[in-house]
């Protein structure tokens, strides 16, 4: 893919959602800290359902902690491995008291030492959090990336390295959540909703879906987070 053919995309992107959010529910970066590590194999529909419950009791380090492993789990059971997820949030929380003074870092290197935390998390919390021009790359990224052709990769950091370099720099800093939504609601994995896809000319993926049955292709699609969902969450403090 040119990159002219890569501007034209982003800039349609841009135009659909001029200011893209994550859907993941948090109001400080460590609430994003612990839902992304809680999102690993979830959804964040699961795990905004979670810590729903949670965060109005816990929100700090120093809560988590005192909170403990086992009084954590009954708020996160209802997400996939919530036992070594459970164990790491308590243990990063302890390390962010014990080596960082409470507060998350904002560097990829400390983020990646914390349990839990691998680098696509670290991208997600440096670029959503800190506004950082870092591209995580997910599953549907990866998809979007590959199927696209815009950052052809065989695994999740070629692709984030190919995009980071070919993504022009007015676009890096939504990039992710331009494409993580696009890969959610449009460029699905099983059947691909090429019909109501706004980029499907400049897309170089060759097996395009050609229509889809019993939805007009003039139905719109949500390319950006539900009302329900972003940063914010209104809430009532426990006690």
């Amino acid at each position: 893919m040119n990159a002219d053919k890569r501007r034209r995309i982003f800039e349609r992107l841009r135009a659909a959602n001029p200011e893209p959010r994550s859907e993941l529910a948090h109001r400080t970066p460590f609430e994003l800290l612990v839902a992304v590590v809680l999102s690993a194999q979830a959804t964040d529909k699961g795990v905004n359902k979670a810590t729903e419950r949670l965060f109005p009791i816990a929100n700090t380090p120093a809560a988590m902690v005192k909170l403990g492993v086992e009084g954590l789990i009954p708020y996160i059971s209802s997400i996939g491995l919530f036992n070594t997820k459970a164990r790491n949030v308590v243990a990063l929380s302890q390390i962010l008291l014990d080596e960082h003074g409470g507060e998350v870092p904002r560097d990829r290197e400390a983020l990646e030492k914390l349990p839990g935390v691998g680098r696509k998390t670290a991208n997600v919390v440096m670029n959503v959090a800190f506004g950082q021009p870092t591209i995580a790359v997910d599953t549907h990224i990866f998809r979007v990336a590959n199927r696209t052709r815009l950052a052809p990769g065989d695994n999740p950091l070629e692709v984030e390295m190919r995009l980071v370099k070919f993504t022009p720099e007015e676009f890096r800093l939504h990039a992710h959540h331009w494409l993580i939504l696009h890969g959610r609601y449009v460029c699905i994995a099983r059947v691909p909703r090429c019909p109501q896809c706004i980029i499907a000319d400049l897309c170089e993926y060759t097996a395009k879906t050609r229509a889809l049955p019993g939805m007009p292709a003039t139905q719109a699609l949500p390319l950006k987070p539900s009302p329900a969902s972003g940063t914010v969450r209104r809430r009532t403090r426990a006690g």
